[in-house]
């Protein structure tokens, strides 16, 4: 990823750290946990992120790679990460776990949002294409009522390992044998957690109006 010292990706952007082995953050920073360095960054703090940014690169690239399969969507989905972090570190809550436990569901997140961006993308070239085309797919009847903004927030309360699987499922249009290889998990642990995502999702009160009343 290219990475640039005291610069910015845009408004509000933070400063990146030069890459992992070049130099980095010195002194105190890097002896701080990280539950200090991510209060720090939420305050503004550049030497704060730079440190936090070089403690996590490598895994946050790591995992990136793993959901996308694709170096240069891992490197835009690192990239995309890394901005959210500096944005977002104030609502960082220790009581919700640890902070590579959050960053770690900062690159799910993050990556779902591409993957939904990158079907859409899709559903519109392919009505361009062929404008016979039906406008929805015959899926389910979720996942068409996940197509509004509103019932959408019922994906992202289910636990992150449904979320995502369910996520590659629908966006991606994975094999759940696609799937185990992709986040490197048995099959049998795919099944399982579309199986108990699919269960919350239908038990959502927004949907069980819609696909029961």
């Amino acid at each position: 990823m290219q990475v640039r010292n005291n610069d910015t990706l845009a408004s509000g952007g933070p400063p990146f750290a030069r890459p992992v082995g070049a130099g980095g953050a010195r002194g105190c920073y890097s002896r701080l946990a990280d539950e200090d360095l991510i209060s720090l960054v939420g305050a503004g703090d550049v030497s704060a992120f730079t440190a936090l940014y070089e403690r996590h690169f490598r895994a946050v690239c790591s995992l990136a790679r793993r959901l996308t399969l694709n170096e240069q969507d891992a490197e835009d989905l690192a990239q995309d990460v890394f901005l959210k972090i500096w944005r977002s570190a104030g609502s960082y809550r220790a009581a919700k776990g640890g902070v590579r436990t959050w960053v770690f569901s900062v690159v799910r997140n993050q990556s779902i949002d591409r993957l939904r961006s990158q079907a859409t993308r899709r559903r519109t070239l392919a009505k361009a294409e062929d404008p016979s085309s039906p406008p929805d797919d015959p899926f389910d009847p979720c996942w068409r009522d996940l197509r509004r903004d509103r019932v959408r927030e019922a994906l992202g309360e289910l636990p992150p390992a449904q979320r995502m699987v369910l996520a590659l499922n629908h966006f991606c249009e994975l094999t759940h044998a696609e799937i185990a290889e992709r986040l490197c998990v048995p099959l049998g642990t795919v099944k399982g957690r579309m199986r108990l995502g699919l269960e919350k999702l239908r038990d959502h009160p927004e949907l069980r109006e819609k696909t029961v009343g």
